[in-house]
Formats: C-alpha cells, sequence, structure tokens
C-alpha cells in the first residue's frame, strides 16, 4: 500500500516513477520561471569562507550569519590557515550570536586545521574528501562543492529542502540521503541538482513555510498535494 504521508495526509508510493519523474520536472519549471535567479544566500569569497558560513548556518538563519560574517569575521578570516590559527574563546566570542556555536567553532577550526596539513591548505574537490572535515557531511559538502567550485555531486538536503520534497509528494523518506537519492532519480539532468536545493530553500523560506503554509500564494498551488487551495 505504501506510507502514509503527514503532509499529503494520504498513502503514497505507488505512484509510477514516470509519472512522479513528469510530476517534479514540472515542479521545477514552474520555481525556476517564478524565481530565475535563486542561488545561496550565503556571503562569501573564499572556499574556506563559504564552508565556515554553511558550517554557522545549521540551525540558524542565512541572515543571521551574513550579518556576523559581513560585519567582522571574514574581514579577520579568510583562509584555512587565517581559521586554523584562530584561539577557540576568542573565535567563539565572535559568533557567539549564532546557536550552537561552541560547537560549530570547534568544527571550523578543526576542518581548516585538516585542509592545512591534509589538503595543501586549499579546500578538497571531491566528495569522498569534503565528508572527512569535522562537521561536514554531504548537505554541507554539496553546496561547498557547488558554490565554490562548480562541482555537482548532488542535491544538497536541508531542512527547507527535506520539508518541501515531503510536502510536494516527492519522497516517502525522512532520512536526507535518501531524500537525496530520490530526487537525483526524479531529476535525472545533473546540471539542475543545484538549483534543485536553492529553489526548494527559497519557497520554503518566503511561502512554504514549517507551520501555516501560504498555500495560496504558492505558485505550484495546482501540482502540489500538500495545497490546502
Amino acid at each position: 500500500m505504501g506510507e502514509y504521508n503527514e503532509y499529503t495526509k494520504s498513502w503514497v508510493g505507488e505512484e509510477l516513477f514516470g509519472a512522479r519523474q513528469k510530476r517534479a520536472a514540472k515542479i521545477f519549471q514552474i520555481l525556476e520561471k517564478h524565481n530565475p535567479h535563486s542561488k545561496t544566500a550565503l556571503h562569501f569569497q573564499t572556499p574556506m569562507q563559504l564552508l565556515a558560513a554553511v558550517i554557522l548556518s545549521a540551525q540558524s538563519t542565512d541572515k543571521k550569519v551574513n550579518e556576523i560574517t559581513d560585519k567582522h569575521l571574514f574581514k579577520k578570516y579568510k583562509t584555512p590557515k587565517d581559521f586554523a590559527r584562530a584561539q577557540p574563546k576568542t573565535f567563539e566570542k565572535e559568533i557567539s550570536q549564532i546557536g550552537l556555536f561552541r560547537s560549530k567553532a570547534k568544527n571550523i577550526i578543526a576542518s581548516a586545521k585538516m585542509i592545512s596539513r591534509k589538503f595543501g591548505g586549499k579546500l578538497p574537490k571531491t566528495m569522498e574528501e569534503m565528508i572527512t572535515l569535522r562537521g561536514v557531511a554531504r548537505k554541507t559538502a554539496n553546496i561547498v562543492l557547488w558554490n565554490a567550485y562548480g562541482i555537482i555531486s548532488g542535491i544538497a538536503i536541508d531542512t527547507h529542502a527535506r520539508r518541501l520534497a515531503q510536502r510536494l509528494g516527492l519522497t516517502e523518506n525522512d532520512d536526507p540521503s535518501k531524500i537525496e537519492k530520490d530526487l537525483m532519480a526524479l531529476v535525472p539532468n545533473k546540471k539542475l541538482w543545484p538549483q534543485v536545493n536553492t529553489l526548494l530553500v527559497d519557497l520554503g523560506r518566503s511561502t512554504c513555510i514549517a507551520q501555516n503554509p501560504r498555500c495560496r500564494k504558492c505558485p505550484l498551488k495546482a501540482v502540489c498535494p500538500s495545497s490546502r487551495v
């Protein structure tokens, strides 16, 4: 019978793959037309700054991260060497306005040291190497590889992408790695994978919010199985 989807309030899982793939194509066609310049909202100038920003953004808003990095953090820290030399207590204080700042400081400094020691001071360019860094899983690696190097290894699944993929009936899974595989199968054109994340994130922030989604204003209301319109 499939699985019960808490968002669509119905049993799902039996939709033919071809039909779901066509619906996915329609969804992202609409979103791209509605938001043609979708991209990461995080500010950065160097690959290491991007890695730090993505780590900082976990369970925080990109707006808050940008406020801190634009104001002082990225004026002081630019390269892996800069971050590796940071004093933990000082760095914690510099990012203390962000949630989980202590663990994030440890992850960023440890990753910078590993990059300096093991990768010659340059961020690695493969998924396999990226996820060996402290605090870096596939989501972070996907975002950094694409935005820093133009390398596409998968689809970044954050809280917004996860929620919308489920609401749109594109997956019955809850695990980010499984959701990523589902979306990659539904969007066979690898060149579109970076935009799959940013388009879902943008819609998740503006319209398809976690509580009380604004379905009447959503460009996907005609194709979304969870639409309340």
